[in-house]
């Protein structure tokens, strides 16, 4: 299912998509520090990573064709996950996998907002979001 985004202003939050996109520089300097150090460097993808969001505001859309019910035409879904489409479904997943990273210890960067850092007794692990992978040291 594909949502329609009828809901944005013209002019205001039509044509504005937020994507969790680490800058180039931070990408370069952790896979440089990793080279230099000598640590291993992992690339994972989401897949589906859009349909992992949860949404915070009310977002509605039209009975998609194959799921219209015939005693209630005029009636509409509220969505609680996000759908591909939605201007709102970037966002969601960036915030849902940053409070998870940040419940399971890691710190967010307050300069680079796709950077996470965990000091353990071991070592540190560094993760750089990109979208929808994840770059690990």
């Amino acid at each position: 299912m594909v949502a329609k985004g009828y809901a944005q202003t013209y002019g205001i939050d039509y044509e504005e998509t937020y994507n969790p996109v680490a800058k180039m520089t931070t990408i370069r300097a952790i896979i440089a520090m990793a080279a230099a150090k000598g640590w291993s460097l992992h690339q994972m993808d989401v897949k589906n990573v859009i349909l992992h969001g949860d949404l915070h505001e009310e977002v509605y859309m039209e009975q998609p064709p194959g799921y219209v019910d015939q005693t209630h035409l005029n009636l509409v879904y509220r969505l609680k996950k996000t759908l591909y489409s939605l201007k709102e479904a970037p966002r969601a997943w960036s915030d849902k996998i940053g409070l998870y990273l940040v419940r399971s210890g890691f710190q967010a960067s307050n300069v680079e907002f796709s950077l996470y850092v965990k000091k353990t007794n071991h070592g540190i692990i560094i993760i750089v979001i990109y979208v929808d992978d994840l770059i690990i040291t």
